[in-house]
């Protein structure tokens, strides 16, 4: 097991990084963020001999920490709401623009991996890879039948990196959590351990490939997936070829609500890196690494939920959080829906453009706070995605209503599978699982089991020792110096929108 001081020493190590490229600015005139932090922080800038002033070279802060700070570099630099346009620009050179790894390398990965010579497994590896980014990076090949592939290869040592991260992240958050208050409702362990099985799914390229098969089962009903020809980032490309941004940008949007309401598992890396366009129109998705999975409960109190937000109906909405117990029973249902009504109201029948997405998840946010609210990990892989299509769509169609665009999708849907004769038809089903059920019912008593909300059961976490356990043999004051440190380092994630 790690210790203490090993952890302590990376997250010291980070912080200079950060605060050399004045990445931590921002955390230091946070008026919200902790004194005790915002003097730490302030000591770091300080120590490096840094100023306030001047470029933040966030990308190369991130890319210096180490792959798994790259993975959450990416994800905020689709949130320009939460970190600035600065930031989230600079951050985009995080999505596909990496320096790879010599082909060397990868050559010995290759060979490593099926304990053969290259030359026996493909008839041509072109050395320069197609794209490289933070996991692995992928090259063009001929195998010995004529076929045309990509080859993707894990970076070298990149498993190892990704694990000695990620002990430091969860014990960083199990101090955090362990403070108590509003770290406690947030659950960054939990957060954590959510996104260590999303980037252990990534580094297995096996499940990558399954992932990639079950999702085009899933998308049969719809324009299949070819090879894909143009980069949906490149816009003057996708212009000059005379395509229709609207018709693209409302594609994309109800692609992902065809993948995450209907059938519940959806593509979680859609930024434009992996996003293509072909000449007929065809929106052509790559990179199946993380994917997210909602079960059908859920995924009808998510329908809903949109549609009630793009019709008004904020009490419906409100009542559907109580259902799912997302808000602790002894808050008032109509209070909930006036909170909302204040958020929701001003978004209405407005382009994106017209929006301020900062304010709206400030309020949100708010009311999460204010009603008790705990962080659900297990749909943050779906508010990321959606920011990720919100912002290509918006790329594409600057005056394109998200909420407009997904209502007729989202009405169609809750009428085939909430109508009357969907009712009935999950009635006669689920009558006849309990008839088939009844000889195990009566072995047991079903009020044992009182009824699940709708969060799933959280993963076990692991145990880690606190700092401040006097069974360590510290003292008070190194159990305080320890103990801001480690929030430190998670207080600033959350201030850039990874927890919570």
């Amino acid at each position: 097991m790690t210790s203490s001081a090993v952890h302590l020493i990376r997250l010291a190590r980070w912080g200079v990084t950060l605060a050399r490229r004045r990445a931590l600015v921002g955390i230091e005139n946070d008026p919200n963020a902790p004194a005790a932090l915002r003097q730490l922080v302030r000591l770091a800038r300080l120590a490096t001999l840094t100023g306030k002033n001047g470029p933040r070279d966030y990308a190369g802060a991130f890319r210096a920490i180490g792959p798994a700070a790259i993975k959450l570099g990416q994800s905020l630099a689709t949130r320009p709401d939460l970190v600035g346009e600065e930031a989230a620009n600079n951050l985009l050179s995080l999505q596909d623009s990496l320096p790879p790894v010599p082909f060397a390398q990868i050559k010995a990965a290759i060979e490593s991996s099926f304990g053969q010579p290259v030359e026996k497994l493909f008839a041509e590896v072109d050395p320069n890879p197609v794209g490289a980014a933070s996991i692995a990076q992928v090259h063009k090949g001929i195998t010995t039948d004529g076929r045309k592939v990509a080859i993707k290869v894990l970076r070298p040592g990149i498993r190892e990196k990704f694990a000695r991260d990620i002990t430091t992240y969860e014990w960083a958050a199990a101090h955090v959590e362990a403070m108590g208050g509003e770290f406690s409702r947030l659950r960054p362990r939990l957060t954590i351990a959510n996104f260590k099985r999303w980037t252990n799914s990534e580094l297995d390229l096996r499940r990558e490939a399954a992932s990639a098969s079950e999702l085009a089962e899933q998308m049969a009903g719809v324009p299949g997936y070819r090879i894909p020809a143009v980069k949906i980032s490149r816009v003057d490309e996708l212009r000059a070829r005379g395509h229709d941004f609207a018709s693209l940008s409302e594609r994309l949007v109800i692609s992902f609500l065809t993948q995450a309401i209907s059938a519940g598992f959806f593509h979680a890396d859609m930024h434009q890196g992996n996003l293509f366009v072909e000449d007929d129109g065809t929106i052509v998705a790559i990179d199946f690494g993380i994917m997210g999975r909602i079960d059908r409960r859920a995924r009808q109190w998510l329908a809903e939920i949109l549609y009630g937000l793009t019709t008004g109906n904020y009490q419906r909405v409100a009542e559907i959080h109580f259902e799912a117990q997302y808000v602790p029973s002894y808050h008032s249902v109509g209070e909930f829906a006036t909170a909302l009504r204040a958020v929701g109201e001003p978004m209405r029948g407005k382009p994106v453009k017209e929006l301020s997405v900062g304010q709206m998840l400030d309020g949100l946010f708010a009311i999460t706070r204010d009603f008790d609210m705990q962080t659900q990990p297990h749909l943050l892989l779906l508010q990321k995605t959606m920011v990720m299509v919100e912002g290509i769509a918006t790329q594409l169609n600057p005056d394109i209503n998200m909420w407009d665009t997904a209502a007729p999708y989202v009405r169609s849907w809750i009428r085939d599978e909430l109508g009357p004769e969907a009712a009935l038809a999950d009635r006669l089903k689920q009558d006849a699982e309990t008839l088939l059920r009844l000889p195990g019912l009566i072995r047991r008593v079903e009020e044992m089991f009182p009824p699940k909300g709708g969060a799933p059961e959280p993963p076990p976490l692991p145990e880690i020792p606190l700092i401040t356990d006097k069974r360590e043999g510290r003292g008070w004051l190194g159990y305080i110096v320890a103990g801001l440190a480690g929030a430190g380092a998670v207080w600033g994630a959350m201030a850039l929108g990874w927890i919570g």
